[in-house]
């Protein structure tokens, strides 16, 4: 299975970004799908999932309201639509695959198998 993300880029407080994740080598449908980021010197942490059908979202509270996870699983790509960016949203955003279909997977741990990366610099 590989993941390919793209998207990022740097913008200012308060705009948008939409970042890409292509996925190939799998039945991207049995798979949940997730973001994670990662800031300087922090861990990775949870952003957004979204169920194998696309019916069922999840988010962190930090973005919740501001975030909009998607996938077209005909594409085999998920999608992380941000707006409203913060300074605080600077990290390298991951895509991800949880084949387990435990619902909902916040841990990284859990899930199988990552993307390379994106970086998103919201400056002010």
């Amino acid at each position: 299975v590989q993941l390919q993300a793209s998207g990022g880029g740097s913008v200012q407080v308060g705009g948008s970004l939409r970042l890409s994740c292509a996925a190939s080598g799998c039945t991207f449908s049995d798979y949940d799908m997730g973001w994670f980021r990662q800031a300087p010197g922090k861990e990775r942490e949870f952003v957004a999932a979204i169920r194998w059908s696309g019916y069922s979202t999840y988010y962190a509270d930090s973005v919740k309201g501001r975030f909009t996870i998607s996938r077209d699983n005909a594409k085999n790509t998920v999608y992380l639509q941000m707006n409203s960016l913060k300074p605080e949203d600077t990290a390298v955003y991951y895509c991800a695959a949880d084949g387990s279909l435990r619902w909902p997977e916040i841990r990284v741990n859990e899930y199988d198998y990552w993307g390379q990366g994106t970086l998103v610099t919201v400056s002010s």
